[in-house]
């Protein structure tokens, strides 16, 4: 999966097939749902409960392939400014909590990856605020 700035949803739309490739910026991770991870992050951050936010309809699809495949999805508002507003400390203590979320679901993620994960999102969409732009994840 990848994390990337766009300018909005058309332009991130265009991700799905190629990537985002030199045109954006962007991280690129691996060995976990990104989709979960999203929506575990932003109830870590901002609150609220997975089911809550799965039924508000987070993250939002831009994009998405008809046989399944690949799909593209925004992160919300709400869990960008959360990470961009967080301290270090308190990105470090929202990587700890994830990967015992994640833990008590049988996956196993080192709490250093996650905290260089975490940070490197909140960076990621500090920078994108800083261009008036949005930040989406592509899964292939």
């Amino acid at each position: 999966m990848e994390f990337f700035v766009a300018p909005d949803d058309t332009s991130a739309s265009l991700a799905l097939q190629t990537g985002p490739g030199r045109a954006f910026e962007s991280l690129l991770f691996g060995n976990f749902d990104p989709v979960v991870a999203v929506v575990d992050w932003e109830c870590l951050l901002a609150g609220g409960s997975f089911e809550e936010l799965v039924e508000a309809g987070e993250p939002r699809i831009v994009a998405a392939q008809d046989n399944g495949g690949g799909v593209v999805l925004a992160i919300s508002l709400r869990l960008s400014t959360a990470l961009a507003d967080a301290t270090h400390s308190r990105l470090s203590d929202v990587a700890s909590s994830w990967t015992q979320l994640r833990a008590e679901e049988g996956e196993v993620i080192d709490t250093e990856i996650a905290e260089a994960i975490v940070g490197d999102l909140a960076a990621l969409v500090s920078s994108a605020r800083r261009q008036n732009q949005s930040v989406y994840c592509r899964v292939a």
